[in-house]
């Protein structure tokens, strides 16, 4: 871990967050070395963290080794430049297995996934984020997704317990009850905008004091994605209005066709731009054809934006 606390919310409150997607080889196992160049590239550009082996990053598809691998890599690539956090989660064991291995490999965070599968009663979540919180010495940004959404009364319990839970990343896009969190937790936590194609709701966002937010589709059309959060803070309604209709509406049209296309779509414009990382694994399936054509037109568009 090489940056303070104080440093990890700062980059966190303020400033383009990336979530590089996972590099796998043509028999799908990790390739490192075409992990690095893409991270390389990635912290080239104007960004303020890097997340990495999250949602984008297919972390539910990689086993404890892989995930290893993946943290150790980035962590040695970023060399210090920008935080590196990493994922953890799915349960209390494993959770905490995936919080020591981010840590080992120096880690400056881990975002905190849902549990795996079961619904959830309130306390239960607080516990199970708390159990894994409690065990490791990392930063922890909790993600309020699927079935480990937490309430206000919940966030807040837990942020009192746990002094090293610095954020709260929103995947649901519920504006009033993140709102809500806001209102009561105040500055005690750093809050991320999460929800697949963040940008769609970045104006939203920006609304309730939500600076920053995750990119994915950073991963093939960086310079549209730096370029619409920074005129979103200065304030340049006319621009993103425009690279909104034009661009992230028509991509969230295709996203929309198929349960897991926020990462399927990813890594297929990646491919589109000459920087290809292989393939998603199963459970998710890669774009058909006739949908890579027309995200091929969206990032013609965007390289115009």
């Amino acid at each position: 871990m090489k940056f303070s606390r104080a440093a990890v919310m700062e980059a966190l409150g303020d400033g383009l967050l990336s979530f590089p997607i996972t590099d796998f080889d043509k028999e799908g196992r990790f390739d490192a070395d075409s992990y690095r160049r893409r991270l390389e590239w990635f912290i080239s550009h104007d960004i303020s963290a890097v997340f990495v082996a999250g949602g984008t990053g297919e972390f539910f598809n990689l086993s404890l080794d892989e995930y290893r691998d993946v943290v150790r890599v980035a962590v040695e690539t970023v060399a210090g430049r920008l935080p590196v956090i990493a994922s953890s989660g799915l349960s209390v064991a494993s959770g905490r297995a995936f919080a020591k291995a981010a840590e080992e490999a120096g880690a400056d965070g881990i975002l905190l996934m849902p549990p795996y599968l079961t619904e959830c009663p309130q306390e239960g979540l607080v516990e199970y984020a708390r159990a894994i919180c409690d065990w490791t010495d990392l930063n922890v940004i909790y993600y309020n997704r699927g079935n480990g959404v937490l309430d206000a009364g919940s966030v807040r319990a837990l942020a009192d317990s746990c002094p090293n839970l610095i954020g709260l990343k929103d995947g649901k896009g519920d504006i009033q009850a993140l709102n809500k969190i806001i209102k009561t937790i105040g500055d005690r936590l750093v809050y991320v905008g999460g929800v697949p194609t963040a940008e769609i709701f970045a104006e939203a966002y920006l609304a309730i004091g939500v600076n920053t937010y995750s990119s994915a589709v950073f991963n093939f059309v960086p310079d549209m994605a730096v370029k619409f959060y920074r005129e979103l803070r200065a304030g340049n309604a006319e621009l993103v209005k425009r690279i909104t209709s034009d661009f992230f509406i028509p991509f969230v049209d295709l996203r929309d066709r198929k349960p897991g296309y926020a990462v399927s779509l990813i890594k297929a414009g990646a491919e589109i731009i000459g920087r290809p990382a292989g393939s998603v694994r199963a459970p998710l399936v890669m774009p058909t054809p006739e949908e890579r054509s027309r995200l091929e037109k969206l990032v013609g568009i965007a390289q115009q934006l």
